[in-house]
């Protein structure tokens, strides 16, 4: 077993507060604390979604390159619920950005900040 393990995954975005709060209503999880600098969200088994403030972002720009966005998240959903937490995501903030219905075993979309994310069916 390594001793090295994943503590937390940090996006940067212009407002931390903000984006906190549209994944942890995604997610259902908590607001753990923070300030206007960093804040963190907790989750199941210790999971942990940070957010950290940086002065003139510049959001990714999927599905191009110009501003690469080098990570993206993916999040499991049942077949049977992909539809509702499509509408919940687009109600909290999110935009949808994947369009091509014959590839809907996953739907693209970008959070509040431009970060892309991902709903795939488990």
């Amino acid at each position: 077993m390594s001793q090295i393990k994943l503590g937390v995954v940090a996006l940067d975005c212009p407002d931390p507060r903000a984006l906190a709060n549209f994944y942890a209503e995604m997610l259902d999880w908590q607001v753990t604390g923070g300030d206007d600098e960093w804040i963190e969200i907790a989750g199941p088994a210790g999971r942990t979604l940070a957010f950290q403030a940086v002065a003139d972002y510049r959001p990714p720009r999927w599905p191009g390159q110009e501003v690469p966005q080098q990570l993206h998240l993916d999040f499991d959903v049942a077949r049977a619920d992909i539809d509702e937490a499509e509408r919940k995501v687009l109600a909290l903030g999110a935009k949808l950005v994947q369009t091509d219905e014959k590839l809907r075993d996953w739907r693209v979309y970008l959070d509040p900040a431009g970060h892309p994310f991902c709903l795939c069916l488990k």
